[in-house]
């Protein structure tokens, strides 16, 4: 299967400028024949502390974009949206789109960023999710989740591949690059990040650094530094599960 993480800069909580601004970004993907697409953490309006301000309820207009967009490209589509649940309460849900225009899965991030103040305003998830993208087994994180390892490895055995959307900030852009490559290599999974370029709101940099790296860690796709980009590349199940057998390193955990 052909994977696409797309890295793009935001229009600062203007989601409608945003959906404008990435979809002919999402259109270049397609026809380059990605059947999985990827956009970033909070993909429409920044990673903004002010939920009252952006969130949309579950099913909002950020949503309907991604089921729209999946459907007119026949591909799935992953993003997080800040969203308001049917309990009030605000989460930072990464939401994968069919190409049947509907959700096939839905993520509220597990670990809340404490030192940017995510988990005064976006209440923590609570459970793990893995879909199924064709015969591709997708495990969806979000951003500072990528720093918890014990969570890959529960759901290792049942991954092919880990997409992690990301606001990583250009100020901390080597741990971001080093886990990735951690994240696969211990799991032996296919690992793509998807992370913003530009300034946010409060003048945060972010420098990209997307990639797609494969079950042994090598580097199979990355982007161009600081710079809106499309990174394509073919991820195989089957290749998952050769480096498993070839190096039985999992089941040696304890």
């Amino acid at each position: 299967m052909r994977v696409a993480a797309i890295q793009h800069d935001i229009v600062w909580e203007d989601a409608p400028a945003t959906h404008a601004h990435v979809s002919p970004l999402i259109a270049t993907a397609a026809a380059g024949g990605a059947r999985l697409i990827i956009l970033s953490e909070m993909f429409a309006t920044g990673f903004s502390m002010e939920p009252e301000k952006i969130a949309e309820p579950e099913g909002g207009p950020s949503e309907q974009f991604l089921l729209e967009q999946a459907r007119t490209h026949d591909a799935y589509l992953l993003a997080s949206i800040a969203q308001q649940g049917s309990d009030g309460r605000y989460r930072n849900n990464a939401v994968l789109a069919a190409p049947d225009g509907t959700v096939c899965a839905r993520y509220a991030k597990i670990h809340p960023f404490s030192y940017g103040r995510e988990d005064e305003h976006y209440a923590a998830g609570t459970d793990f999710c893995t879909a199924q993208v064709d015969d591709l087994r997708v495990s969806l994180f979000v951003c500072y989740d990528l720093r918890f390892a014990d969570e890959f490895w529960q759901l290792a055995e049942r991954t092919d591949l880990f997409v992690v959307p990301a606001n990583w900030p250009e100020r901390r852009r080597e741990h971001w690059k080093a886990l990735l490559r951690a994240r696969a290599i211990e799991n032996q999974a296919y690992v793509v990040g998807v992370n913003r370029v530009g300034e946010d709101g409060h003048g945060v940099a972010h420098t990209g650094d997307s990639a797609i790296i494969d079950p042994l860690g090598a580097v199979i796709g990355e982007s161009a530094e600081s710079a809106q980009d499309i990174v394509l590349g073919d991820v195989s199940p089957e290749l998952v599960a050769q480096t498993r057998v070839k190096f039985p390193f999992l089941a040696d955990r304890r």
